[in-house]
């Protein structure tokens, strides 16, 4: 057993490599290029639609739920206990410049999640419940020129998808939950097992409706709440804020390792900060990895490049905003490099809940415990519904959905009680798997993207131009 386990975490790591990390930031470089940057030019125009009373309603096209419903669903899956633990993760074993690497590849990972998004809408299909069914592996069975090589890529996506589901989505996420819980205020694992799995169950077994709502309510609650938190550590902190900055961006371009200042003991490169930097970054928001994409196609839209634009802002409001208030609230307190009692650097969560404690005491590690406990939550409905569509693509009906929601909710249980690296790190190389096809449909489908994107571009035109004429009457 211990020899298996040994295999699967070498696959693990390999399969998560610079390769793949190469491929994952390289098609996102290579789509913004192509489609003339313009997910950065309309940046603004997708937060403000985000943003809009209109994206709360169902009132401009056809959909199973609202725009931003579908941009939270999204989110759920994607805000999770990476924004907290990675980053700290990240900034221990590739320094504090590990953060500027983490926005680099979070500004290219914008047009990935856009374009992975628009393209599941466009070939996205009615089941025979009537509900919306999409993602990646329809847009390879549907778009593909040959359609043996897309159907082939279709299988290998929502295969990977379902594996990853019930790990990486699932049993991760219900362990982060219970271990915070019993270290923060002595919560016996089993207990908070029982909670989740029923609380999961209650709203899963609903279906998308169920799931969205609770989302809608959930995220933007649980994403202000801890940018809050962290807002009042960073500006209880302020004098510190500069240095912090500065070993921040020292420490991303610097070719000799730098110590000491800011990072107490860590030794880092640039080499190390863009490594653990772009693979945190990734690993948080998962654009390129196609799982957002499920999502966003049942949403309600008249046009498939504008949902694109509102999912795309998943991308920013998970890594731009949230994973730099915890990188922010680490570097600026001082707690990066220091040791426990053992001698060993801290790192993960203990490492965000010393940054928060610092400043706010005891209740700084409430404040972080309560944020993991919510964040995980709500990854665990979100990729729910990833694995349910999976699932559903692999047999052809949703008749067996119900079988795997039920399923899906029991196992949080067996997450929250066990630790199994073996399942989690087989879960893991699914989730990297899973972005091998998706990455490979993207690039073929490149052309189509930015043509889409451009007609697109005329229609945002005349409309801006319509609001202004409204507005001066």
């Amino acid at each position: 057993m211990d020899r298996l386990n040994e295999i699967v975490a070498a696959v693990d790591d390999f399969v998560w490599g610079p390769v793949m990390l190469v491929l994952l930031v390289g098609t996102g470089i290579f789509l913004t290029i192509r489609t003339d940057f313009l997910p950065w030019r309309n940046l603004p125009y997708a937060i403000k639609s985000t943003l809009s009373k209109e994206a709360r309603t169902q009132s401009r096209g056809e959909g199973d739920v609202s725009p931003f419903s579908a941009l939270t669903t999204a989110l759920a899956a994607t805000i999770g206990t990476g924004n907290i633990v990675g980053v700290a993760t990240a900034m221990v074993s590739g320094g504090p410049g590990a953060l500027v690497w983490m926005w680099i590849s979070a500004a290219f990972g914008l047009t990935s999640k856009f374009s992975e998004c628009m393209l599941a809408i466009k070939y996205r299909e009615k089941n025979e419940k009537g509900e919306m069914s999409g993602g990646p592996m329809y847009t390879m069975k549907k778009a593909l020129p040959n359609k043996t090589f897309g159907a082939v890529l279709g299988w290998l996506f929502a295969f990977f998808a379902v594996v990853a589901s019930f790990g990486i989505g699932n049993m991760t996420q219900g362990n982060s939950i219970s271990s915070a819980m019993y270290e923060t205020f002595n919560v016996p694992t089993w207990i908070t097992g029982i909670i989740i799995t029923i609380l999961a169950l209650i709203i899963i077994v609903g279906g998308i409706q169920t799931i969205s709502k609770v989302s809608s309510i959930v995220v933007p609650f649980m994403a202000i709440f801890y940018v809050i938190a962290g807002l009042i550590v960073i500006i209880l902190n302020y004098q510190n804020v500069p240095a912090g900055l500065a070993m921040i961006f020292k420490c991303a371009f610097s070719l000799q390792a730098v110590e000491g200042g800011v990072a107490g003991t860590i030794v880092a490169s640039m080499m190390q900060a863009m490594r653990f930097g772009v693979a945190r970054g990734v690993f948080s928001n998962e654009a390129g990895m196609g799982s957002a994409a499920i999502t966003a196609a049942a949403a309600t839209t008249d046009h498939h490049v504008r949902q694109g634009y509102i999912n795309m802002t998943g991308t920013f409001w998970d890594t731009i905003v949230v994973c730099t208030i915890t990188g922010l609230a680490i570097a600026s307190t001082g707690v990066l490099g220091m040791t426990d009692e053992t001698g060993a650097i801290v790192k993960g969560s203990a490492l965000t809940i010393a940054a928060f404690k610092s400043v706010l005491g005891p209740l700084g590690s409430w404040l972080v415990t309560i944020g993991i406990a919510l964040f995980a939550f709500s990854t665990i409905l979100g990729w729910e519904y990833h694995g349910e569509k999976a699932w559903e693509y692999l047999f052809k009906t949703h008749k067996y959905n119900m079988i795997y929601r039920i399923v899906f909710s029991l196992i949080v249980y067996v997450g929250a009680t066990q630790t199994l690296d073996l399942v989690w790190n087989f879960s893991d190389i699914a989730n990297a798997l899973m972005a091998i096809p998706n990455l490979i449909c993207m690039l073929l489908l490149s052309g189509e993207i930015a043509k889409d994107m451009k007609d697109f571009q005329v229609i945002l035109k005349k409309e801006k131009k319509e609001a202004k004429a409204n507005n001066y009457d």
